[in-house]
C-alpha cells in the first residue's frame, strides 16, 4: 500500500529517526530465531491489528503506548521491538520511549506490509 504522506509529517519522521535505532523487516525471521521471546510490539491502530498482525505480537497503539508501557514492561533495559503499517509510526513511537528513559527500543522499517509477507500472522 503506498499511501501519501504529508511533508510535515515525513519531517517528523526524519528528526525522530536520527535518535532511535531501526532494523528492517527482513532481519526479523532471523532474530526471532535467535531470541523467540523477543517482545514485538504493534503500534497500529486497533483496526489495522484486529485485521491482521504478527503472531505473538502484542497490541500497544501509538496513541497509548507512553501511557500504558511502564505498566506493561517496567524493565526499561528490555529490548522492545515495534512496528505499524510502513516504519513511520513506529519511529515515532520508538522515539517517545527513548526519551522515557528506554534503552533498547527498535522500529521495524517496512512494517506490517513487509512482515506479513515474512513471518506468520493472525
Amino acid at each position: 500500500m503506498n499511501k501519501q504522506h504529508s511533508l510535515g509529517f515525513l519531517d517528523l519522521v526524519k528528526a525522530s529517526k536520527a535518535h532511535i535505532r531501526e532494523v528492517h523487516a527482513t532481519d526479523m525471521p532471523a532474530l526471532l530465531q535467535q531470541h523467540p521471546q523477543l517482545t514485538l510490539i504493534d503500534v497500529r491502530e486497533d483496526r489495522e491489528y484486529a485485521a491482521g498482525h504478527v503472531q505473538g505480537a502484542e497490541h500497544i497503539g501509538k496513541g497509548v503506548i507512553e501511557r500504558d508501557i511502564e505498566k506493561l514492561h517496567p524493565d526499561r533495559s528490555e529490548p522492545l521491538y515495534l512496528y505499524c503499517g510502513g516504519g513511520f509510526r513506529s519511529a515515532l513511537a520508538a522515539e517517545a520511549l527513548v526519551r522515557m528513559g528506554y534503552e533498547e527500543v527498535y522500529s521495524i522499517d517496512g512494517g506490517w506490509g513487509e512482515l506479513s509477507q515474512l513471518l506468520p500472522t493472525e
